[in-house]
């Protein structure tokens, strides 16, 4: 009977292409290289096949992490790396003890229709992301592209039970 299926549907957070934070980053790298400065110590700068993302977390707390839902349109590979950014972030100091491990990795390969991952770091990297949904309203991702792939060609969430 439809009135006894839990109320609670899943709830799926979309990984979103951040292009500001992804052109300030870039800009600060060629802001680097043009005056030949350095890097300060420990930061991050992104690298020409790195985009930034955000998660949005609509809610906060009683999340269960469920899983990760990437599609990837071609064959190629991707890295996910989470920051420990708790605000709206200038990500173009981020120093690398901001970046989290583990990461999740996802690949797809020639011929093959589903992406794969690292099960056990995709799992828990999932479960820490419940724990720090509750102390933050957006979480910010590094993803790096490889082996021809594309942002265009990524769609990617994250699925929790609410």
């Amino acid at each position: 009977r439809e009135r006894d299926k839990p109320t609670h549907p899943d709830l799926k957070l979309p990984f979103v292409h951040d292009d500001q934070l992804t052109r300030c980053m870039r800009l600060r790298v060629q802001s680097l290289q043009q005056k030949k400065g350095r890097p300060q110590d420990g930061e991050k700068l992104l690298q020409p096949n790195e985009h930034v993302y955000r998660v949005d977390f609509l809610r906060q707390h009683n999340l269960r992490f469920l899983r990760w839902d990437i599609q990837l349109e071609k064959c190629g590979k991707v890295t996910v790396t989470g920051t420990s950014q708790h605000w709206t972030p200038d990500l173009t100091h981020l120093m690398n003890r901001q970046l989290l491990e583990p990461v999740g990795i996802f690949w797809k390969k020639p011929g093959a229709k589903e992406v794969e991952c690292n099960e056990a770091d995709a799992q828990e990297f999932g479960e820490r992301l419940v724990e720090l949904a509750r102390i933050r309203k957006v979480m910010y991702f590094l993803l790096a592209f490889t082996d021809g792939l594309e942002p265009a060609q990524l769609k990617g969430s994250i699925v929790f039970k609410a």
